[in-house]
């Protein structure tokens, strides 16, 4: 089965909710916990891909594209769940006062996970790097800005 298959399959339920979770989020802790479980599943995945470019795991092209692949379709996925009266969790108001700011920060990290995406399925060991550190430049600065310390 080829990764892209495994991972809609292993994400299908998920995915199939996501089409309807925001109209589901009767209270704004069901979108907090959703959010947040969509982060820590990328987390792990991004965090197996900084381990091989700081030298802490040994390289294995499949291992890497798996996970960037894993990290680019969950970045689609947690926006849904920043709707309104869903304010809490380890958001900051901000997200929701200044929504515009946030949906940018948003688009920027989804682009450049999916350039990291492409660099992990090329296998270029320095473009995954330049590309790793870049998607996480832009998770940090959207930590700095909308997420409680």
């Amino acid at each position: 089965m080829k990764l892209k298959h495994l991972v809609i399959a292993a994400l299908a339920p998920t995915l199939l909710a996501s089409g309807i979770a925001y109209a589901q989020f009767k209270k704004p802790e069901d979108a907090i916990k959703y959010r947040q479980s969509v982060y820590t599943v990328m987390a792990n995945s991004f965090g197996k891909i900084g381990a091989v470019v700081k030298g802490e795991a040994p390289f294995n092209k499949d291992e890497v594209a798996k996970n960037a692949a894993v990290v680019a379709m969950l970045s689609t996925l947690p926006w849904q769940a920043f709707g309104p009266s869903t304010e809490g969790g380890n958001a900051l108001p901000g997200v929701w006062s200044d929504n515009a700011k946030f949906k940018a920060a948003g688009e920027k990290m989804q682009l450049a996970v999916a350039n990291l995406n492409t660099a992990a399925q090329s296998g270029d060991q320095e473009a995954i790097k330049k590309a790793f550190g870049a998607a996480g430049a832009t998770c940090k600065g959207c930590h700095d800005d909308f997420k409680k310390k």
